[in-house]
């Protein structure tokens, strides 16, 4: 242990500690200013900063895989199409996305897709993680992590900025952006971006077709700020979410199964399905109204509606009639029981709602009540079309719908006396989950009316220290299952977590330091039982009673003028208690087990060397520890610890009215063969990651 402990210091990610000198030049809303003097552990990301030298293409999961705790997947292996984290071992599930407050994981499945939203990190100013439960916000509860995208505003003054990238499997991105400065009296301000993103993908096949558009416009006057925004994205992926065996792993890892179409016998792949794919695309609106009330009072109401519809298709070699509600059909006097499909899954969905927080601001009292109602429609369906038979032609085989409602209120303050911050946090939601089968199809859909409401208090204290804070709190959440947790198993229980969280912040000159403690005793977790379901996503079931403990320690350090330091180490403790699964042979209890896909160690390093005033070198340098495809502790079902090493180069040519940023950045300069994310079938199946490969870009900026 004392080794790794030097090497987790001595090898990660940049992380930059928040100190009073640390001031961002960005717009951000009141939510955000509350949320920096809380008693949690977090860290604020400057995405101009700290992301944008290599945001080249690559989703944001991926861009973040160096912050404290975090580890980063991609099904196409190289961090281009579908992408997810994990913060302290619990998986996008868990994990409550906010866009502007806004919830962005999908009110069903709970999940974040960030490929729906490609290029999102051009569009933001600012990235704010929370670890743990953190503070009560809109949408579901924070089961490891709470992140807030907050979105950038147009400048003040008029601009052109174009991003061009290209890389390794075929990989780009062009990007062009305008904003129009402040014109109509210095009231209003737009801007627009257009990115388009493809990838051919490590994975065979495994390409990404991902456009997106952000449009932004700002209203001032006075004590009045409206921000009226459409953003969005539309992809088209190859399906990679199949993973392969480890005996294809180690002789052929770039080897893909999905859209195989095998021999009569079925012995051999004779070829694949050119169009086995997702395609989707979603729409955002938001309207932001911050009122200044007068010196004491801030209200902001947001109104948000988002539009989602697309499908994925699959060939269906061999399959029954009836298992798409079809009669078998009669060639010269034979009855035909099967036959190849095309099959489309869809999903048309609608979510809107409204969330309006009051903020109060007193000598030694700040305060801020909030009111939380949003609405989910999703419609379920699926067609299929005959391949030897086109006289099948679009043919519906399963409809189902659901509703979800949640409203939601919360009370936040913060008292200070002396040199101590008391934080409360109290939050009541209520939930309504109903959904029905319209067409019954095969293993489509269940019939629910579900209810639940939820109280989540919380408390914690601050106490200031010579540049820096200690601080201490204790957090209550609850969870609603998500629908496929509910069709596995509809006796499935919601969640129940209780946060104790202890940290020191503190500043030494050009030397930073955070250091945090953490102890999360879950009831019901729902934890991944490794299998996957039939579209790739993973399974969950209650672990009865578990819990996550640990320490999390970064520092950054401005060594001279011309380098920089900065590290994070993550150690943990991840355990069921008393776990059970479900066999043929019954019920078997395992004991106290590991919870799966949870590491014990994490740890980053970063180092910066800027020789001139346009030039920075940079080496980013990550260690995983082993962890278990499941929550058996079987050896066979462990994945491997890993070393991935990363540099990065950037050079601003500054010329007169403009300038142009080159940038480089190398991935897994080692070319580690290693696998960070899997599932099990029989034995284990992994998610190929790349070896060595790079990405090249230009940036050119008009002022």
């Amino acid at each position: 242990m004392k080794g790794f402990f030097i090497l987790g210091l001595a090898a990660g990610p940049i992380f930059y500690a928040q100190t009073a000198q640390d001031t961002l030049k960005t717009y951000t809303i009141e939510s955000v200013n509350f949320t920096k003097r809380l008693p949690v552990s977090k860290e604020i990301i400057n995405v101009e900063r700290d992301l944008a030298f290599k945001n080249l293409g690559q989703d944001l999961p991926i861009l973040l895989k160096t912050q404290t705790s975090v580890i980063s997947t991609s099904d196409a292996g190289n961090g281009v199409g579908y992408t997810g984290f994990r913060i302290r071992g619990v998986g996008g599930n868990g994990i409550n996305v906010m866009m502007n407050g806004i919830p962005y994981n999908d009110s069903e499945s709970q999940g974040t897709f960030f490929v729906n939203v490609p290029d999102l990190t051009s569009s933001a100013s600012q990235i704010i993680i929370q670890r743990g439960v953190g503070t009560s916000s809109n949408g579901v509860s924070a089961f490891g992590a709470s992140v807030n995208v907050i979105s950038k505003n147009p400048e003040e003054k008029f601009y052109i900025k174009s991003d061009n990238s290209y890389g390794s499997f075929n990989t780009y991105k062009y990007s062009a952006e305008i904003g129009s400065g402040k014109f109509w009296k210095d009231r209003l301000s737009l801007m627009g971006r257009y990115t388009h993103v493809h990838s051919d993908g490590y994975i065979d096949r495994a390409f990404s077709d991902l456009n997106s558009y952000n449009f932004t416009a700002l209203f001032e006057e006075n004590r009045t700020k409206i921000r009226l925004m459409a953003f969005g994205g539309k992809e088209k992926t190859y399906q990679a979410w199949n993973g392969i065996d480890k005996a294809t792993w180690e002789t052929n890892p770039k080897f893909n199964y999905s859209g195989a179409i095998y021999d009569a016998n079925w012995e051999n792949i004779i070829g694949f399905y050119d169009n086995e794919t997702d395609n989707y695309r979603q729409n955002h609106y938001q309207l932001l109204w911050e009122q200044e009330l007068n010196d004491r009072w801030n209200m902001e109401t947001t109104f948000h509606y988002t539009k989602g519809k697309g499908y994925y298709e699959n060939y269906k070699q061999d399959a029954k009639f009836s298992k798409y509600n079809l009669p078998n059909i009669f060639q010269t006097g034979t009855e035909i029981k099967r036959s190849d499909f095309i099959r489309k899954k869809w999903l048309d969905n609608d979510f809107y709602g409204v969330v309006s927080t009051l903020y109060g601001k007193f000598e030694n009292l700040d305060f801020n009540f909030g009111l939380v109602g949003n609405q989910y429609y999703g419609r379920h369906f699926g067609n299929v079309t005959g391949v030897y038979f086109p006289q099948i032609d679009e043919h519906e085989y399963y409809r189902n719908n659901s509703l979800k409602n949640e409203v939601a209120g919360f009370a936040k303050f913060i008292v200070t006396k002396n040199r101590f911050e008391f934080f409360g946090d109290l939050q009541l939601r209520n939930i309504t989950y109903d959904t029905k089968i319209v067409q019954q199809g095969d293993d489509e859909g269940v019939n629910l009316d579900k209810k639940w409401t939820f109280f989540n208090p919380k408390a914690g204290i601050n106490y200031k220290i010579p540049a820096g804070k200690i601080f201490i709190s204790a957090a209550v959440a609850h969870r609603e299952p998500n629908r496929d947790d509910l069709i596995a198993n509809v006796e499935t229980q919601p969640e129940k977590l209780v946060d104790y969280e202890a940290g020191l912040e503190k500043s030494y000159g050009k030397l930073s330091f955070t250091a945090n403690a953490y102890y999360m005793n879950y009831q019901n977790q729902l934890v991944l039982n490794g299998q996957i379901n039939n579209i790739g996503e993973f399974i969950r079931v209650n672990s009865g009673k578990s819990y996550r403990m640990g320490i999390e320690l970064a520092a950054a350090a401005k060594i001279s003028e011309k380098w920089n330091l900065a590290a994070n180490v993550a150690l943990s403790q991840n355990r069921n208690l008393n776990f059970r699964q479900e066999t043929e042979e019954g019920i078997e209890n395992l004991g106290n087990t590991t919870i799966s896909f949870s590491p014990s160690a994490v740890g980053n390093l970063s180092l910066n060397f800027s020789p001139t005033s346009n030039l920075t070198l940079g080496i980013q340098n990550q260690y995983v520890a082993s962890q278990y495809l499941d929550n058996t502790e079987d050896s066979d079902l462990l994945l491997p610890s890993y070393f991935l090493a990363d540099f990065n180069a950037q050079y601003r040519l500054q010329l007169n009215r403009s300038y142009i940023d080159f940038k480089l950045l190398l991935n897994n300069l080692l070319n580690t063969k290693y696998v960070n994310n899997g599932y099990v079938y029989g034995g284990p199946v992994y998610f190929s990651q790349a070896g060595t490969n790079f990405m090249f870009g230009m940036s050119y900026t008009f002022k």
